[in-house]
């Protein structure tokens, strides 16, 4: 027999028509799902709290929306509902519209009935790095893989990082050269909490390019790094990929393929973080860039590239990118191209302005590039957004712990609160193509990514920068942040 919740909760929140007892506490669920459990010795457990298998399959066949009302509703794209409400079936958005219309059968069918102030997509951070660099700050730059920590270690602080991003309302994130490719598996197998990751694998680099290592032997470099010294035992997971020719630049993405990327990053500028390269001048030929394009297109993935300077945004716009990222130097004639091409432009202005105030453990000549960049980089995102060109927010970050200042940054340069919140949100799908399902927006037919927020973020987006301010976390339907739930989301 089913039985009606009766419980001491919040006020924002109201919950009916749970399978749960209100008289037992409520238990955070293991580290692994809660349907069945494997053994290494072939045997198999299905774990039982309070409830036979058959209440279970009873209570999901007879109770199955999840009902969450807002005070105010932000879609996304489009303007915000007042006194609003959605439905969510699993993992799609089923029902939007006012809470006066709300359909009984979805009251009558809801597992869960939530109220919150305000309801708004999950944010996608659109250019992370998901890598860890250990405790020792001397492992600088740790991104290249030559100063790897154990894997174990790392492994457990990245999957504690993923837990972090979502705690954080980001519920998306397009991870450009890092570990997103094996991180991935168990966050979707359900193995581990964590956001939905689009990664490119490696970035793909040209030899002396930005995911070249100067410092280090060239022999050594192209044996750890090239694709033409792949050899037996080497699954090719560095976040950095060197490639010299055309045929080189076709395997090196088909390699990310393999290895799972959803989209492909190429390096056609010099950068800030490589401290030989210099950030002005163009990477990769005519002929590598339209062959490095021409096989992403072929996969069905979209193109990051990483540019600063005029003459390698102009190279990569003309090669047919999807995305150029941070385009510090952009002139008119390339804010005007990137515009007519529909590239998509993601400034990562978090990452540009901090790094020059890190100082200790950096290069000074790296420093310098950095103060370099910055000094231009904000003039060319304020003329991109008078050209009215599309954004979407990415960080350029491995710590996240600041992600949330990009959606200030965007306003800095001239959005609005709202369409901040729409390259946050609702643009992010646009940066890589068709490997995202429908996201990013609070319609029908879209993915049930949503966060409920205490103060409005149409008002002011640095409510978004404190994690105390995002109360609940839904990803996929399913609640990972909210009263009383653990830190393995809601059973």
């Amino acid at each position: 027999m089913t039985r009606r919740i009766v419980e001491h909760r919040p006020v924002q929140q109201e919950i009916v028509h749970d399978g749960t007892d209100s008289r037992e506490p409520s238990v955070a669920g293991p580290p692994f799902p809660s349907r069945l459990c494997s053994l290494s010795m072939g045997m198999t457990i299905t774990p039982q709290v309070g409830q036979t298998h058959s209440e279970n399959i009873c209570i999901s066949k007879k109770f199955i929306y999840t009902i969450v009302k807002a005070d105010l509703l932000i879609p996304g794209d489009g303007e915000p509902m007042a006194h609003a409400a959605l439905v969510a079936e699993e993992k799609l958005i089923v029902w939007v519209g006012t809470q006066d219309n709300l359909p009984v059968r979805y009251i009558e069918k809801a597992r869960r009935i939530h109220t919150v102030p305000y309801l708004m997509p999950g944010l996608w951070d659109c250019h992370a790095h998901l890598m860890t660099g250990g405790e020792d700050e001397a492992t600088w730059p740790p991104y290249m893989g030559f100063v790897a920590g154990d894997p174990v270690a790392d492994g457990a602080r990245l999957g504690r990082l993923c837990w972090e991003i979502l705690q954080r309302g980001y519920t998306s994130i397009r991870d450009l050269a890092g570990y997103g490719c094996e991180i991935a598996k168990p966050i979707n197998e359900g193995t581990i909490p964590g956001p939905n990751i689009y990664s490119s694998g490696a970035c793909i680099s040209q030899l002396a390019g930005h995911g070249d290592v100067f410092s280090i032997p060239a022999g050594d470099v192209l044996l750890s790094l090239g694709v033409g010294q792949i050899r037996p035992g080497h699954f090719a997971t560095k976040p950095s990929c060197i490639v010299n020719g055309q045929d080189e630049c076709r395997l090196g993405v088909r390699l990310q393929i393999r290895r799972g990327a959803k989209c492909i990053k190429i390096l056609a500028s010099g950068g800030v973080m490589s401290s030989d390269d210099d950030p002005t001048l163009a990477q990769f030929s005519p002929g590598e860039l339209e062959v490095l394009v021409d096989e992403a297109t072929r996969f069905n993935r979209a193109v990051a590239a990483h540019v600063h300077g005029i003459p390698g945004i102009l190279a990569a716009v003309k090669a047919g990118v999807t995305t150029v990222e941070h385009a510090s130097f952009a002139d008119e004639e390339c804010i005007r191209l990137i515009k007519e091409k529909n590239i998509v432009y993601v400034a990562t202005r978090e990452a540009i302005q901090i790094i020059p105030t890190i100082g200790h453990g950096v290069p000074k000549r790296v420093l310098d590039k950095a103060k370099l960049v910055a000094a231009h980089h904000m003039m060319a995102y304020k003329a991109a957004v008078k050209a009215g060109v599309t954004f979407a927010l990415g960080t350029d970050a491995t710590s996240m712990l600041t992600m949330a200042r990009e959606l200030e940054w965007a306003v800095e340069a001239g959005l609005s609160n709202l369409e901040a919140l729409k390259a946050a949100t609702a643009n992010g799908p646009l940066t890589v193509k068709g490997q995202a399902p429908k996201t990013g927006q609070l319609k029908v037919g879209y993915e049930a990514d949503f966060i409920g927020v205490i103060e409005n973020p149409v008002d002011d987006v640095k409510v978004l920068q404190k994690v105390d301010n995002i109360k609940w976390v839904w990803k996929g339907g399913k609640l990972f942040k909210g009263p009383g739930v653990g830190p393995w989301g809601e059973a």
